[in-house]
């Protein structure tokens, strides 16, 4: 800001007030002299004005809410006389900034008060910066005045030079405020003065073209509306006519489709939900064309229409043929098959003795099907349709994490549908299908809801006859539809939501039943998509059987679909290259050349100083994953008490539960290693590592702690641990062997490694009913209560590597 200049000499001059309003340098207003405070100021400057030469000179002062600037404007009173309206009134012109000084004397009534002039020259010629300022103020007061229509006030702004009269020019302004026009007058700096002005001008034109953009929107939209309302008009009268010359008083058929109520009154709906849908009627025909609740309702009514409410298939209550189509299309599974007949039963004889509805309920079922991937539990589905003679209808919850995915939204809300639930009812087309719930265990939960939540009421088979829909709005009957859900991991599932269904688990198969699988299923599909048939191409039992036991190692038979699939695609190719003739047999020996080594070779088939337990420490484990059973090795090590201290070791990911196990067999061995003849002082003095190989993947649970005691026992001895010998089974202070779950999974995963001889707890005992009879053959099985009994079983003798008698089983 320019300094005050010593060049200008003091001023007194009578104070002119302005209420809200400022007059810049450059500018001549009219002033009603009506007013006292300015025929004051200009009686007193005419007075004034007979002593000096020169016209009366007054101070023009901005007055805000009673305060006065601290800069003024020294004016010229250029004539008094009448104004339009014959008032009396003077004209008065701005000639410069005067920084107002103290108050003092004067004639008349008028305030005087003294001032300085300020300095507002600009340097000659103008700096590049200041030029190019000027053109760009010019260029926007040309634009706003030009859309005012102000042709004739153009060309005086562009004759304007002076920077510092070219920006004061702004005060003609009328869009500006008071508090900006005093801005501009307090800005001593003709360049920053300029600047705001500027800036000012830019804001202004920037609201003025959002506010055109938006008028023009609405008067764009409120021309479509009444287009639309005088052409729709149009239509109905031309319909209309229409029907008169053709002397046909119906409705034609888009008139009927929008006939709502009609539709209702004719459709089959419960007493409820026919009058929820009549009160939707109303409102619909209260609401205007243009009104965007009738397109709501609108969809409300053809979803509700739409709904098989009485729609019911019947059921095939041909039992033996249910049970026989359950085996014709999977093999095993026999838990799932027998619960499926049980129900098929009982809904025949409720069925023969008028039982269908009891207590408003029907008898439906939820099942949970719980097992590794692969076993076919999502294809049990449809299997399980196809028997009772029911749609079939897959609902994906894997990933799932909104509530309303299962309730479905308000109404109220944009885009609104029913819930997954209600959309599978409508999928269907009746009211009793069989709904699939995939993968149940994946559902997860946010700040949109818990999805499982809302799967408590329609997997309760006391609440699910009244389950209401958020989109609905009336009470839909689930009474009679059969739920299964799948699950990798039970631990997954809430305990309240689990505790609606009834578990069925599916714990892999055998290796004879992946043969038959691969056989009747898998082998008839792969050659259909290979484009063989199955003459050209035959798989020998004994080729099934090593790509089951040595070519893949998993619960289910996905894998081996995939090695039957990579088979049957190199013999397709060998044959349209040359190199093959059709028909061909694949044996098990042709398996290595096609596919490469087994992926899969047995502890037992390795060579003795290749297998993991070749050394003291290392026992074998059998443990429970999301992918089924699973054999699970444990090695131990003692540090040398000159590099490391005492103390226990933990590596392997492990969980709180599997440490806390390790530390209880270490305190075991220490407070039993006597007995035992074990060298126990080794324990006090050297620190002790238990390892868990594959340590990327998180373990946890009890059922390991048996194998940790083995294989400590077996490191402080000196005594392998037998190599067909797996073991399970948690693990107490006192030595007792306490039971643990999975032992279906777990013998299934010991048979398919290999193993030959597996040690549980007495106490699951009885779970050994659950494991197939083909399997339990092959298995030595020995249940124990103490840990005593273990490593008399586990551990070679002392004496010598070889393998010793095994005690018939406890």
């Amino acid at each position: 800001m320019a300094a005050e200049s010593a060049a200008f000499t003091p001023l007194t001059l009578p104070v002119l007030p302005l209420d809200d309003e400022v007059v810049l340098p450059g500018m001549v207003v009219p002033l009603d002299l009506n007013d006292a405070d300015v025929r004051a100021a200009v009686e007193a400057a005419q007075a004034a004005a007979r002593s000096e030469p020169g016209k009366p000179k007054v101070l023009l002062v901005p007055r805000v809410d009673g305060t006065y600037a601290g800069t003024g404007v020294l004016g010229t009173v250029e004539q008094v006389g009448r104004l339009a309206d014959g008032d009396p009134g003077a004209l008065i012109r701005g000639r410069g900034r005067v920084k107002i000084g103290a108050g003092t004397t004067g004639p008349g009534a008028a305030l005087w008060v003294e001032g300085t002039r300020i300095d507002e020259s600009t340097p000659d010629p103008l700096p590049g910066h200041v030029t190019d300022l000027v053109k760009e103020y010019k260029a926007l007061a040309t634009a706003w005045l030009r859309k005012r229509g102000a042709w004739q006030v153009v060309d005086r702004v562009q004759a304007i030079d002076d920077v510092s009269a070219l920006a004061d020019n702004s005060g003609y302004s009328p869009f500006l405020t008071t508090e900006q026009k005093v801005e501009l007058l307090e800005t001593a700096d003709p360049v920053a003065r300029l600047k705001l002005a500027t800036q000012q001008l830019r804001d202004h034109l920037a609201e003025q073209e959002v506010a055109e953009t938006i008028a023009k929107d609405v008067q764009e939209g409120v021309d479509k509306q009444q287009r639309e309302f005088l052409l729709r008009r149009q239509l109905e009268a031309v319909r209309k006519e229409l029907r008169e010359l053709n002397g046909d008083s119906s409705k034609d058929s888009a008139e009927e489709s929008d006939d709502y109520r009609a539709r209702v009154e004719a459709a089959d709906l419960p007493e409820k939900v026919r009058e929820a849908a009549l009160k939707e009627v109303d409102k619909l025909e209260r609401s205007s064309d243009q009104s965007p609740e009738g397109s709501w309702i609108r969809t409300w009514l053809d979803t509700v229409l739409e709904l098989p409410w009485n729609e019911r298939t019947e059921d095939a209550y041909d039992i033996q043929g249910a049970k026989a189509v359950l085996d014709a299309e999977h093999s095993g599974l026999e838990d799932v098959k027998e619960r499926i007949t049980e129900y098929l039963a009982v809904r025949k004889r409720r069925a023969e003795r008028g039982l269908g509805v009891v207590g408003g309920r029907r008898g439906g079922a939820v099942l949970a099907l719980v097992g590794p991937p692969g076993v076919g539990k999502t294809s049990l589905g449809e299997s399980v349709a196809h028997a009772m003679g029911r749609t079939f209808v897959r609902v994906a919850l894997g990933g799932v994490r909104d509530e309303a995915e299962i309730r479905g939204h308000r109404r109220t809300y944009v885009g609104a549908l029913p819930g997954r639930i209600v959309r599978a009812i409508k999928e269907a087309g009746s009211m009793n299908p069989v709904v699939l719930l995939d993968e149940i265990d994946k559902v997860g939960s946010d700040f949109r809801g818990d999805p499982a939540a809302a799967l408590l009421e329609v997997l309760d088979p006391a609440q699910n006859h009244t389950f209401r829909d958020h989109y609905l709005e009336v009470e839909l009957d689930l009474s009679d539809v059969v739920f299964l859900a799948t699950a990798n991991v039970l631990e997954a599932i809430p305990e309240a939501l689990l505790d609606r269904m009834e578990l069925v688990r599916l714990d892999g198969y055998t290796e004879d039943e992946k043969v038959v699988i691969a056989r009747d299923h898998l082998l008839p599909r792969q050659l259909e998509r290979a484009g063989l048939s199955k003459d050209e191409v035959t798989l020998d039992e004994s080729a099934l059987r090593k790509l089951a036991g040595e070519y893949t190692r998993e619960a289910g038979v996905r894998t081996l679909e995939r090695s039957i699939a990579r088979l049957l695609r190199k013999v397709a190719a060998q044959h349209e290259l040359g190199r093959r003739e059709l028909p061909f047999t694949l044996t098990d020996a042709d398996l290595r050349s096609l596919l490469g080594r087994p992926h899969h070779v047995p502890e037992s088939a390795q060579d003795p100083a290749e297998r993991r337990t070749a050394v003291p420490g290392v026992a074998t484990g059998l443990a429970v994953t999301g992918a089924g059973g699973d054999v699970l090795f444990v090695e131990a090590s003692l540090a040398d008490p000159e590099t490391g201290g005492a103390g226990l070791t933990l590596t392997g990911q492990l969980g709180d539960v599997m440490k806390e196990s390790a530390q209880i067999a270490l305190s075991f061995l220490r407070s039993h290693g006597a007995e035992l003849e074990l060298p126990v002082a080794d324990l006090k003095d050297r620190g002790v590592h238990i390892h868990f190989p594959a340590g990327a993947v998180p373990k946890d649970g009890p059922s390991a702690g048996i194998t940790m005691t083995t294989a400590l026992a077996s490191l402080l001895s000196g005594r392998l641990v037998r190599t067909d010998v797996a073991m399970t089974g948690e693990v107490s202070l006192t030595g007792r062997v306490l039971p643990i779950g999975g032992v279906k999974q777990k013998l299934l995963a010991a048979h398919r490694a290999g193993v030959t001889t597996v040690i549980i707890p007495k106490r699951n005992e009885p779970d050994l009913d659950d494991v197939p009879a083909e399997v339990l053959d092959k298995l030595d099985v020995h249940t124990v209560t103490d840990v005593r009994q273990v490593l008399e079983l586990a551990l070679a003798p002392a004496t010598s590597g070889a393998t010793p008698e095994v005690p018939a089983a406890a």
